[in-house]
């Protein structure tokens, strides 16, 4: 081999491992940085029942998010209202069921027609993945299924059965866990390699389900979390309280969005949308509120979403609001589909909105609503789309109650094959 041949394998090889590890994660609660947003490209805008590469059923009903790290697809399920406890590990590439393991079985707590006993996402480092139950425990494994160590935390009862939905998230060397709840407020950190306590420390006691956030504000890095009477800022090496600011109404399920040091909130119940600057100590509310807008009309269900300066808000109801960043005015609201408890997420400008029917609708935020497209997948009819999507590779992933799909654009390589190395054509896999 000549010199410049060497040379240009070298350099097509180093140009492969750097695109290899730029290629986006996926890792937790809407992505790496908890916000929805995904640096993909060429990700589909339409489709339909055609454009399904694969989809995989899955033992029991569960609601959690598609997370993935490389092509390794992480989900949860309940069998047996909730007696049985579900960890899955699904191929992205062909939709095949790597492993499965069970969790945990026992005595299951109530929980809500709408929630079950499989909400929470898990979250991964490409090393282990980590799953959380509520009574049922948060579980680790290694992404190859090997079970490493398993922490009951408490009962996490609830006087309205609502059970539990708040995922956990990786700070450093920590598992995060909100374990809001009525008899075991905590909020946990969590050695991430052995299950000890790290540190937990007290939340009132109320209901709350949100998934903490972790940011960086004057310095330094924050775990933010909302509630059910406020949105609070704690140290994620130690759980000190930092700060709080107070909301406008209840629940505060949500996850805030975030951009730079701004975290854009709502309740949860109706109640003023609101946007407030990280960063600071003791009860900011008169301090670092930025600005306040009422909202009112329905539940809020899924998280908020900034794109372009633009926030972008949809209740369960499907009715979508846009307000302006800078300073909360409303620019337009209207109805956009059916009941909705997925997350958005958002990539080139564009956001995805998932539906409990599977319909997805794409569009442009701005000062008016622009409809890109509005998709189906040709799901049975009693299918229940809860989970939020995720953007893979290039394709989306959407969960419904009972199944995975896989959907592409409508593009091959010329070889005839999808960009994830498997047959363009769509195809069903059976596990």
């Amino acid at each position: 081999m000549t010199t410049r041949c060497v040379t240009l394998a070298l350099l097509l090889l180093f140009a492969c491992s750097a695109l290899s590890s730029a290629q986006e994660q996926w890792p937790r609660f809407r992505g790496a940085e908890g916000a929805g947003i995904s640096s993909q490209t060429g990700l589909p805008i339409k489709w339909d029942a055609s454009n399904v590469l694969w989809k995989t059923s899955l033992k029991g009903r569960g609601q959690s998010s598609p997370v993935y790290w490389d092509d390794r697809i992480f989900l949860t399920s309940a069998l047996e209202d909730g007696k049985q406890r579900l960890v899955f590990c699904i191929d992205a590439k062909d939709g095949k069921m790597l492993w499965e393991q069970t969790a945990w079985t026992g005595t299951p707590e109530p929980s809500h027609e709408r929630n079950g006993w499989a909400s929470a996402t898990c979250c991964t480092d490409g090393k282990f993945v980590y799953a959380s139950f509520g009574k049922a425990g948060l579980h680790c494994f290694t992404v190859d299924g090997k079970h490493v160590w398993s922490r009951e935390l408490g009962e996490f009862l609830s006087d309205t059965k609502r059970g539990t939905a708040a995922s956990p998230i990786l700070a450093g060397d920590l598992v995060i866990l909100n374990g809001d709840s009525e008899s075991d407020p905590f909020l946990f950190g969590i050695d991430k390699l052995t299950g000890k306590t790290v540190w937990k420390t007290g939340r009132p006691a109320l209901e709350g389900y949100s998934t903490p956030a972790l940011i960086e504000a004057s310095g330094r890095k924050e775990l933010v979390l909302n509630g059910e009477k406020f949105i609070a800022g704690y140290d994620p090496a130690t759980g000190k309280l930092l700060w709080t600011c107070k909301s406008f109404a209840g629940r505060g399920e949500p996850v805030p969005a975030v951009s730079d040091d701004i975290l854009y909130v709502i309740n949860g119940q109706p109640g003023d949308v609101y946007a407030v600057r990280a960063g600071g100590s003791g009860d900011v509310t008169h301090t670092r509120m930025l600005w306040h807008t009422p909202r009112r009309g329905g539940r809020d269900g899924p998280s908020p979403i900034v794109l372009n300066h633009f926030l972008l808000v949809s209740n369960m109801a499907g009715i979508g609001s846009c307000y302006d960043a800078g300073n909360g005015k409303e620019l337009w609201k209207q109805r956009l589909g059916g009941a909705i408890s997925a997350s958005p997420f958002a990539a080139e400008g564009r956001a995805y909105l998932l539906f409990e029917n599977g319909e997805t609708l794409v569009f442009d935020p701005g000062p008016t609503f622009k409809e890109l497209a509005r998709n189906t997948l040709g799901a049975p009819g009693n299918e229940i789309f809860r989970a939020s999507p995720t953007p893979c590779h290039g394709h989306l992933l959407l969960r419904s109650d009972r199944t995975l799909y896989c959907v592409g654009a409508n593009r091959t390589m010329s070889d005839g094959r999808s960009p994830l190395g498997e047959p363009a054509r769509p195809r069903a896999v059976k596990t």
